[in-house]
């Protein structure tokens, strides 16, 4: 089921010669930077950047603006985007600890990319995440206290859309308010039996299950009010955001969309740069060429950019040779140490006819809400996520799997297990009234990678997330499975959940092997996923990036997406990486670290070239 009207509301009107569909309409061929990919690395450094009206940009973008789409901008209808589609890049995934299962892996194709797609939630993750990078890379600039700048120049927050009361809901002291990106808290409440059970919840297990009134703290652990990118009952995208109206008529911001990156090209050998990019708008279109002055920055995502840094011979030197590239640098782990939060879905019948499972089943009245979103500007229940409350744990430090595992988060305030309380289902398909709370693993070991399947730059690269094939993976989200169970074991939830959906075919209280055959045929990385061209000390022979995002051994070239976040340590030396290495996923949604990473990497890149 996909929605496909057209939004009839008069949104601000994007529209401008900043905005090019055809490269015959750009007005020139040279520009001071070209940054490849508009998600929410590109976006943020193409407006930061051309906060400098002496710096020409320009941002190439693969698919069409999200402008005027109704399941792109009602933030209730991201549950229509999980799905292949003309916006999205359609790849597909496997693993063999998840059954060798095809699993389709949603990533936007379009202005804005996953930002224009994804759940919308907004989580930073822990203090320790971030002085962990800072640590690891050597440059104390990543660390928390270093990045509350970024914090707050990325986030406005915003009052919800019905205007309720926040007291005990979010910690004005931790957030932004004169940022770009919106975020607030549920515009519209959940019906009051189901936040009322949370909170009993939290009263009766508050051993557990404490309540925090703010994951964004920095100390995310315990059950918190959702927090989404949500501008009064619309979704706040880094396309309506960092290109909303105010900066996209600037005179010296130029974008031109539907045209995808096949290569960046070596320009000079001593320096070694690469200052031009090679982009068509299809297989068989002509190859275009546009050239930097100054700076390339890919910011074509985790996926997307190791695959262009191997088709333009930057990579393993012997596996480029081997699908016919011509090598240019070699750097081996170009594609590797993919890393991908590792979810699974847990769905129950509920006893009650008040969910949202109404407005996925009823399209009349789906439809009476579009009206009214429409009229209200943002009202109603469409101008909600579809989460309650984030509940985040610690596996105990006693647990048995670390007894010979060590601890892969990054310090005590860094969470293991997440739950998300949902009062209804995503699924498109099923019938009925429900519950969720999918469990999800944040801390996960499996490393993966990111393949060529060839040598032409338009086929679909080979995404191997190896997700559960590690034992503190399959631990780790079996008991992410079972604080679930706990959660709902509370008193509060007894007659209203009526056991597990058809979907979910796990009951409460199943055995840790009947879980393990559950998330093996069930479970699949979320969408947050990094790593593949990771950032590591200056000077280190591993790793893609240094800490000012430049490709090593390469001049004026960088990358500023999540694919860096990643930073790998080794323990003993560099020639037994790949057994020493340990995964750095931030613990909260890496699209609000990308953001983070981004705002910071354009202060690096201004102050490299004002």
């Amino acid at each position: 089921m996909r929605l496909s009207k057209v939004l009839p509301l008069a949104l601000v009107n994007f529209a401008s010669a900043a905005i090019y569909e055809s490269f015959a309409d750009l007005p020139q061929q040279t520009f001071d930077f070209v940054i490849i990919g508009g998600g929410a690395g590109g976006n943020v450094v193409a407006n930061r950047l051309t906060e400098n009206p002496a710096f020409n940009v320009l941002l190439l973008e693969a698919g069409p603006s999200p402008e005027g789409r109704l399941n792109y901008t009602v933030p209730f209808f991201s549950i229509y985007l999980r799905q292949p589609g003309p916006l999205d890049w359609n790849y597909t995934v496997t693993s063999a600890g998840l059954n060798n299962r095809v699993i389709t892996f949603p990533r936007g194709r379009l202005l804005g990319g996953c930002t224009c797609i994804n759940g919308l939630g907004y989580a930073r993750g822990s203090v320790d995440d971030y002085n962990r990078y800072a640590t690891v890379t050597g440059d104390l600039g990543w660390g928390w206290d270093e990045l509350q700048l970024y914090i707050r120049k990325n986030e406005r927050w915003t009052p919800p859309t019905d205007h309720h009361n926040q007291t005990g809901q979010f910690i004005p002291k931790f957030h932004g308010f004169h940022g770009v990106n919106a975020v607030s808290l549920q515009g519209f409440p959940s019906p009051a039996n189901f936040d009322d059970r949370i909170a009993a919840t939290i009263q009766e297990l508050g051993d557990e299950f404490p309540l925090n009134e703010d994951l964004n703290s920095g100390s995310p652990l315990g059950v918190s009010w959702q927090q989404s990118n949500i501008k009064h009952g619309f979704r706040s995208d880094s396309f309506s955001s960092y290109l909303g109206p105010e900066f996209i008529n600037r005179p010296n911001l130029h974008v031109l969309m539907n045209t995808q990156a096949t290569r960046v090209i070596q320009t000079s050998t001593n320096p070694v740069e690469f200052l031009s990019v090679e982009f068509a708008s299809g297989p068989g279109d002509l190859r275009q060429r546009v050239t930097a002055a100054k700076e390339v920055i890919i910011s074509a995502g985790a996926l997307e950019t190791p695959k262009l840094l191997m088709n333009s011979g930057i990579g393993d030197a012997e596996y480029l040779t081997s699908m016919g590239i011509t090598p240019r640098v070699n750097s081996p782990q170009v594609g590797t140490n993919l890393s991908a939060h590792i979810a699974v879905s847990l769905v129950y019948n509920a006893n009650t006819t008040q969910t949202f499972d109404q407005i996925v089943q009823n399209a009349t009245f789906r439809d009476e809400l579009v009206t009214m979103w429409n009229q209200t500007g943002g009202a109603g229940p469409l101008g909600n996520s579809y989460p309650s409350h984030n509940v985040l744990l610690r596996l105990p430090d006693d647990s048995p799997i670390f007894h010979h595992n060590t601890d892969p988060a990054a310090g005590p305030r860094s969470t293991h297990l997440q739950g998300t309380t949902q009062n209804g289902a995503i699924s498109l398909t099923a019938s009925g009234y429900f519950m969720s709370m999918p469990a999800t693993l944040l801390t996960p070991t499996s490393r993966g990678s990111v393949r060529l399947t060839s040598n032409d730059p338009f086929a679909p690269p080979l995404i191997d997330v190896a997700s559960l094939t590690t034992e503190f993976d399959i631990f780790g989200l079996r008991e992410a499975v079972k604080m679930t169970h706990r959660f709902l074991s509370a008193t509060a939830w007894q007659g209203y959940i009526l056991g597990a959906a058809a979907s979910t075919n796990l009951s409460i209280g199943a055995t840790d092997a009947e879980i393990e055959t559950y998330l093996r045929a069930n479970a699949a990385p979320n969408g947050h996923v990094v790593g593949t061209a990771s950032m590591s000390p200056k000077g280190a022979q591993y790793g893609v990036v240094d800490p000012d995002l430049k490709v090593k051994g390469v001049k004026r070239l960088r990358v500023v997406d999540a694919s860096v976040v990643v930073s790998i340590s080794l323990t003993l030396n560099e020639s037994i990486y790949r057994c020493a290495h340990q995964p750095y996923l931030p613990t909260g949604s890496t699209m609000t670290t990308t953001y983070l990473v981004a705002e910071r990497a354009s202060d690096m890149i201004k102050a490299t070239w004002q």
